[in-house]
């Protein structure tokens, strides 16, 4: 039997929920799951040009199992890419380093100790919107 995967560690989730080719339509295209470790990956070695072995050091992970993280969110992107696919991101061995909550208007990321379902940017609501939102 083999061992439990660790939880690798991911600073905050991601401001979208996926992905989406141009020109077709979200329900018409295939969808690839990208999880979230996998984006974390992207993140830290593309867009903030981490050295493998930092990034590794920040998800709590050796830099083998990142390289193995980072090449399967490489390939799934490819293939996305290449293939007209949809990513969605979602599922995963991870855990945030803090507690994280969405503003249910703007949907702002918003750090906190508490559930806040407003994230103090937005203009206050009327009657109806809190309605709507189950506020």
């Amino acid at each position: 039997m083999p061992r439990p995967r660790k939880k690798r560690k991911v600073n905050h989730p991601p401001k979208m929920q996926g992905f989406k080719p141009f020109g077709i339509s979200f329900c018409d295209s295939d969808q690839i799951i990208m999880k979230y470790e996998e984006f974390e990956t992207i993140k830290l070695v593309i867009y903030d040009a981490l050295p493998q072995e930092t990034a590794a050091d920040k998800m709590e992970v050796s830099r083998p199992t990142l390289t193995r993280i980072y090449n399967s969110a490489l390939q799934k992107v490819g293939q996305a890419f290449v293939e007209g696919k949809s990513i969605i991101i979602d599922g995963g061995t991870f855990e945030f380093n803090k507690d994280w909550f969405k503003c249910k208007r703007c949907f702002k990321l918003i750090d906190s100790d508490e559930d806040t379902s407003k994230c103090g940017d937005c203009p206050p609501l009327d009657q109806e919107e809190l309605i709507n939102l189950n506020i």
